[in-house]
């Protein structure tokens, strides 16, 4: 069977950003906002740090037509900054996301596709 451990390696954003485009594994720092139902108006919520799937890009446009630098954005178009600058929640480490299983790529497409599931998975090609 083809090994499908890995091994992540986590960068600080205050050291250094990852290339504008490239997916990643951000790690996020935040407050949840207030549960008005069960909490009073002066509660700030319950502190998270927790990771999501983001890209990075030195340029993003919202859709209300902000402009954003330097930042992460996950597949909901929220845009999330690196720690240290204003924002809810920040980014505070990052980690490129890992190969597909059993190879050393990132995507596979097309007719290539079964061949790259049949080696991951460790069996031999299926014949018609």
């Amino acid at each position: 069977m083809t090994s499908l451990n890995t091994v992540v390696t986590w960068v600080d954003v205050r050291e250094r950003l990852p290339p504008s485009g490239i997916p990643v594994a951000a790690a996020i720092t935040g407050r949840y906002p207030a549960d008005s139902a069960t909490e009073s108006d002066t509660a700030l919520g319950e502190e998270f740090w927790l990771v999501r799937p983001m890209y990075f890009t030195t340029q993003h446009w919202s859709e209300d037509g902000a402009e954003h630098r330097d930042c992460f954005v996950d597949s909901d178009g929220v845009v999330r900054l690196p720690h240290g600058l204003t924002s809810d929640e920040t980014v505070t480490h990052w980690a490129e996301l890992p190969t597909l299983p059993g190879g050393m790529t990132h995507v596979v497409l097309g007719e290539d596709v079964q061949s790259a599931l049949q080696n991951a998975w460790g069996a031999r090609p299926l014949t018609d």
